[in-house]
């Protein structure tokens, strides 16, 4: 089983207005309601792909009832500590007309020492069965930034393998717990690395400054595919992978769905290219469809004939 962990979830509407303008009336064509958060638009994603998941996190208040309702009604299994403030709404915009999209997130709620002590007893709980625990997304207020490092190496200690999908400093400190797998698009990483990436030597570069970092494996996804770092034994490969051209109609948790399917195709015991292969097609399935995490296996099983994976050199030390 794998455990997805969302400690800032959210109730997310993703809503159609073509012709988006800042300052006008606009009315929606389509909107979308569902239980929101990076972990969960994994777990979303693993369910598709009939990866046995279940969702856990943090929940608060109205639109926590409503987090956990959208999640039961989508027959994700999910186990949740409820907390005392009133967990985030997000608005994601998406404009066909431009294939543009308009994030709008809420910072989330104040954690309770407390409440944070009651998850660490859940997370330990569920994790017993685990293959793989997900840690992804932002963290909320008053969770200190190590929150994730520090489970990390309990989870380490126990030999079971943890993923890491966030950004700043959550993922700086992350780092130095050695995580199996780590995930940041290509602004993340570029914010960790401290400069602008723009041809396969800055990727190359930058993969392997993030696994000195800590990180046994290594994805930066990008608006095309992704690069990766992935270690067989003592052996160290690295990989630029592109998706066919699409039009995408959203790519809201396009990135989500990808780790989705490279974790699912981990769990297969699938080769790297093909790993890889899999995770990209997700992903570019991904953003033919409204909602994060929502994608047709079908659809992505189609593309990957359309995948490139392309084993990059080393770069040569200066």
């Amino acid at each position: 089983m794998i455990v997805t962990v969302t400690l800032n979830a959210a109730f997310a509407r993703t809503i159609t207005v073509p012709n988006f303008q800042r300052g006008q009336r606009h009315r929606a064509s389509a909107g979308l309601p569902l239980a929101g958060g990076k972990g969960i638009n994994v777990a979303r994603a693993l369910k598709a792909l009939d990866v046995p998941v279940v969702a856990t996190g943090l929940a608060g208040g109205q639109a926590g009832l409503r987090i956990v309702e959208r999640l039961t009604g989508e027959a994700i299994l999910n186990d949740f500590v409820r907390i005392e403030d009133e967990s985030r709404t997000t608005t994601a915009v998406v404009d066909p007309t431009n294939s543009s999209y308009t994030e709008i997130n809420e910072w989330g709620p104040l954690v309770k020492p407390e409440e944070l002590e009651l998850f660490d007893a859940k997370l330990r709980y569920l994790s017993q069965a685990a293959s793989l625990v997900v840690f992804a997304g932002s963290l909320p207020r008053d969770v200190p930034d190590d929150f994730y490092a520090e489970v990390i190496r309990d989870l380490s200690r126990r030999q079971i393998p943890s993923a890491l999908d966030c950004e700043g400093e959550a993922l700086r400190v992350g780092l130095e717990a050695e995580p199996f797998l780590v995930s940041p698009n290509q602004a993340e990483a570029e914010s960790l690395v401290g400069q602008e990436f723009h041809d396969d030597e800055d990727f190359l570069l930058a993969l392997d400054g993030i696994a000195d970092r800590g990180a046994r494996n290594v994805l930066i996804t990008t608006e095309t595919g992704c690069y990766a770092l992935l270690r067989e034994d003592r052996t160290v490969h690295r990989y630029r992978v592109e998706a066919p051209r699409l039009e995408p109609v959203s790519r809201v948790g396009a990135g989500d769905t990808m780790l989705a399917g490279f974790v699912a195709a981990w769990e297969a015991g699938r080769g790297h290219e093909q790993m890889l292969r899999e995770a990209v097609a997700a992903g570019a399935a991904s953003v033919l469809m409204l909602g994060a995490g929502h994608f047709d296996p079908r659809e992505a099983h189609r593309l990957q004939a359309g995948v490139t994976v392309t084993e990059l050199t080393e770069v040569a030390a200066l």
